[in-house]
């Protein structure tokens, strides 16, 4: 694999990435679930130009193409990821992330992912239900759902899986890596990224009004913590688990904060 690429070295492993990515050299490689997602990933950051952030560049193989035996590879880009401290830069790395993006069509795998975060982001938007929630969230879910009123939001690319998948230096703009395709309105990106916040990363109210999107957010914070919610249920369910009495409490901490906006 390494020889396809044409990288020479010792992989040494990294931090993140689910713990499955290694550095070699001057390359960051992953191992990819999907490869046909991985390909369309790997050619929409290739091309990527936008002002006020990067993106790792995708290395292509000999054969031509971005996987080979299940596993892409990228420029490794020096940082340290956020968001802790750094949400305005994340949520400007955001917007220049997706601006960069509005002309990117709909990719055709999207239809077909059955993935945990896949089934969440379909009940998030409606499209979806789930038939009988883990005892831990079933009151919070059937809260958030209530909470729900129609969007009409423009949908495109966007990144579904922000806050710590930026990455931050001194003197150089962000870099936003790890690129997690959903179609969904491009501030969802930023919701999802603020429920992190509450939920992970100790932000408090305040990071909500530094996102700073407009009436219609408080819906789109209603959906993350959906889909959030639904990709935890769905973890649990197929890991044969139940959800921490703690990780409960959390969710629905947040639910209070955003049912008062």
């Amino acid at each position: 694999m390494l020889d396809a690429f044409g990288v020479a070295g010792t992989p040494v492993p990294l931090p993140g990435g689910e713990g499955r990515s290694v550095r070699v050299g001057g390359a960051v490689f992953k191992p990819v679930d999907d490869p046909e997602e991985a390909e369309w990933c790997a050619s929409v950051m290739a091309g990527f130009q936008g002002g006020g952030v990067r993106v790792p560049r995708p290395l292509r193989s000999e054969l031509g193409g971005f996987v080979v035996d299940g596993w892409a590879a990228a420029e490794f880009v020096e940082g340290r990821p956020g968001p802790g401290g750094r949400w305005p830069e994340l949520f400007a790395a955001s917007k220049g992330f997706h601006e960069a993006l509005g002309g990117v069509e709909r990719p055709r795998f999207l239809e077909r992912r059955t993935h945990p975060w896949a089934v969440a982001d379909q009940v998030a938007w409606g499209a979806a239900t789930v038939v009988e929630p883990t005892p831990g969230l079933r009151g919070l879910l059937d809260r958030l759902i209530a909470l729900r009123r129609p969007l009409h939001a423009r949908s495109q690319v966007i990144h579904g899986d922000l806050a710590g998948n930026v990455l931050f230096a001194d003197g150089v703009d962000p870099v936003v890596i790890d690129f997690s395709p959903y179609w969904r309105p491009p501030a969802y990106g930023e919701a999802v990224a603020v429920v992190d916040g509450l939920l992970w990363w100790e932000a408090g109210r305040e990071v909500v009004e530094l996102a700073g999107r407009g009436d219609d957010f408080a819906q789109l914070l209603v959906r993350a913590l959906v889909f959030r919610s639904v990709t935890l249920d769905e973890l649990c369910r197929r890991e044969g688990r139940e959800i921490p009495t703690a990780e409960a409490e959390r969710f629905a901490a947040v639910a209070d904060l955003i049912a008062q906006l």
